[in-house]
């Protein structure tokens, strides 16, 4: 669900850019409240994790398009939402600027539709109340419920922002309605799979380290997360998933269009959009160009034109390519290291308002 700058007006674009800024000012200034010892650690593998399961497309049966795991839910729920948004905004800008996933003027929209929806809006408004009303102590089968219900109605809140926004702008020709009713359906599909495979994560932590969960805890048991010793084997178990799904399960994406782009080719007739000829959608397109160093997740190098025989072949399946898995590797590491970087200078701050 990753918008191009096609889609935006330049107004619009730099209005969402100005929304997310707040929410990620307002993050920024909760996370350096935050005494956890381990939050750092674990944002920067949570990101390298996120990034590496983003590249994995799964096929949507019957549709002819494909989805994504998401991750804002699932670093909600670890990392609470004000670390989560960093960790989303550090994701989504590596993407936007070193494999040309999503645009530069659409990376304040994307943000707010992928990140503050879930984290900001989802997290608190629909995953924390159900799971008090179960307790302290829900059943698996009752967790699982409540995070598929989440990352249901999120990604709805996240669709539903994209065709909002996309018709805000005004430069497309796409039907308000048409979209509308090919977005939210084929984003529902979405949202469920990406809920199983959130509450599957999240009961594997449960089991291994559960007071990695403060939500699934008792009141008081709250403050000893706070003390908790350092997840050494939940971080070693994330950086190992991080890197074989980036190098190796990358493969094994859907070659189908994923539910942005399938909805857009239905609505519009067309396989893209027009790009957009003001100066912002220019200067966004001079900055992509300078920045990706893997656009679609391959190197540069390997951009050159195919044979035509090669062009006109069906692409086999799994894709196995040495180009594919070098970009997700490097991709997991800058991330990483992006939102370690943040987590420090954030820490960092923290550390000298607290001297005299």
């Amino acid at each position: 669900m990753h918008m191009a700058d096609a889609l935006l007006s330049p107004t619009v674009g730099l209005g969402m850019w100005v929304a997310s800024g707040v929410a990620l000012g307002w993050s920024s200034r909760r996370v350096q409240r935050d005494e956890r010892s381990h939050l750092v650690a674990l944002m920067g593998v949570l990101g390298a994790f996120v990034f590496a399961a983003m590249m994995i497309n799964f096929t949507i049966p019957g549709t002819g398009s494909s989805g994504h795991l998401g991750g804002g839910l699932l670093l909600a729920i670890l990392l609470g939402p004000p670390a989560a948004l960093i960790v989303m905004a550090s994701v989504l800008a590596v993407q936007a600027l070193l494999f040309a996933d999503g645009g530069i003027l659409a990376l304040g929209a994307n943000l707010f539709n992928l990140g503050v929806c879930t984290c900001l809006l989802a997290y608190p408004l629909i995953y924390r109340p159900l799971l008090a009303r179960l307790g302290p102590h829900p059943s698996d089968r009752q967790l699982t419920a409540v995070i598929i219900l989440t990352a249901v109605l999120g990604l709805q809140l996240g669709a539903l922002g994209v065709v909002l926004q996309t018709w805000a702008s005004g430069i497309s020709s796409l039907p308000l309605r048409t979209f509308l009713w090919l977005m939210l359906p084929i984003h529902l599909a979405i949202g469920l799979m990406e809920g199983v495979a959130t509450a599957a994560l999240v009961l594997f932590i449960r089991r291994a380290r559960s007071d990695l969960l403060p939500d699934l805890s008792p009141a008081n048991e709250k403050a000893a997360g706070v003390a908790a010793s350092f997840p050494k084997g939940v971080v070693v178990f994330l950086s190992a998933g991080a890197l074989i799904t980036a190098g190796a399960l990358s493969w094994f994406a859907s070659q189908n269009p994923d539910g942005l782009e399938w909805s857009i080719k239905r609505a519009s007739g067309l396989p893209e959009l027009a790009a957009g000829t003001s100066r912002p959608h220019e200067l966004a397109r001079h900055i992509q160009a300078q920045t990706a160093a893997f656009p679609d997740y391959a190197p540069l190098a390997a951009q050159a034109p195919a044979p035509e025989s090669a062009q006109l072949a069906t692409p086999g399946w799994p894709a196995v390519d040495g180009g594919t898995s070098t970009a997700g590797i490097v991709g997991s590491v800058v991330t990483l290291s992006l939102v370690s970087l943040l987590g420090w200078g954030l820490h960092w701050r923290r550390q000298r308002r607290r001297q005299p």
